[in-house]
């Protein structure tokens, strides 16, 4: 990959905090996990994140939130996909006794918490399906999922990434740190093993369920400016759930939740009630529909 100019400002915040909040490795049906688990009180959180981010890519909520809620941010297994992942986070509740949860989950992590309220309704609080899709039928037609996951070069998935990426960075300038710490993602910080079972688990994927909960504990998040998330795939994620509240970024891209962090963080208060009702700083040109 043809990097971009490197800005490290984010990495180092994240590398402090990983630092700081090492990953658990916590074997679940047989499959090895990597976890944050902030431990303390409050309303329990379950953070998934998409195919180019290890748990502690949500580090800025985290740590904006820790005091006030009790957080889980997972990382994927090397094996596995949709539905066994689905049944091992049940399990991981269960182990860390929280009986229900907010269940956020970006893209790739944002099926999953699809798949997860439908199958396991009953431990999750409220579903948050962030910059996702309901269904993967045309996603297996394209690169890299239309390509050989299991045996095809490594170099040229990661390549094919770098490129997305550096083509981004090309149009947004200011967003050239976190440009970076994904570049870093996907370039190794990322195993090879782990990247192809994400990719996969995207590939392979079953038909999601209907998702059993009533509209008031769905949420769906999005981004105008989505480059992976194409306005028809949008609406076929609203019109699946039918969300009492849709959040809509005016910008972020892919990833809101790094791009704009404390939006998203504010986000996830009025969605926790950490706040009081119609004091959240959501605003400024962005949109909450009901």
């Amino acid at each position: 990959m043809t990097p971009v100019r490197m800005s490290n400002a984010l990495i180092a915040s994240r590398d402090r905090f990983a630092a700081d909040n090492p990953e658990e490795r916590v074997v679940l049906n047989g499959r090895e996990w990597g976890v944050v688990d902030t431990g303390g009180a409050g309303p329990a959180l379950l953070l998934i994140p998409g195919t180019l981010g290890r748990g502690d890519i949500f580090w800025q909520q985290i740590e904006a939130l820790r005091a006030r809620a009790r957080i889980l941010a997972v990382t994927y297994p090397a094996t596995g996909g949709v539905a066994e992942w689905a049944d091992d986070l049940a399990l991981l509740m269960d182990q860390r006794g929280i009986g229900r949860a907010t269940v956020l989950g970006s893209s790739l992590g944002g099926y999953l918490a699809q798949y997860m309220a439908a199958v396991h309704a009953q431990r999750v609080e409220r579903l948050i399906a962030a910059n996702t899709l309901c269904s993967v039928a045309l996603v297996r037609q394209v690169p890299p999922y239309s390509s050989d996951l299991d045996a095809g070069p490594i170099g040229e998935l990661r390549d094919g990434f770098g490129k997305g990426l550096n083509a981004w960075a090309a149009t947004h300038p200011e967003q050239a740190d976190l440009v970076a710490l994904l570049l870093a993602e996907v370039g190794g910080r990322i195993p090879e093993p782990e990247l192809r079972t994400r990719l996969n688990g995207i590939k392979r994927a079953p038909d999601l369920p209907a998702v059993a909960l009533p509209a008031e504990r769905i949420v769906t998040v999005e981004a105008q400016d989505d480059p992976l998330i194409p306005p028809f795939m949008r609406e076929e994620v609203r019109a699946k759930l039918k969300p009492s509240v849709a959040y809509r970024f005016e910008t972020g891209g892919h990833f809101p939740y790094a791009a704009r962090p404390a939006l998203y963080t504010a986000m996830l208060e009025e969605q926790l009630g950490l706040v009081p009702a119609g004091t959240s700083e959501w605003g400024g040109g962005e949109v909450r529909a009901r």
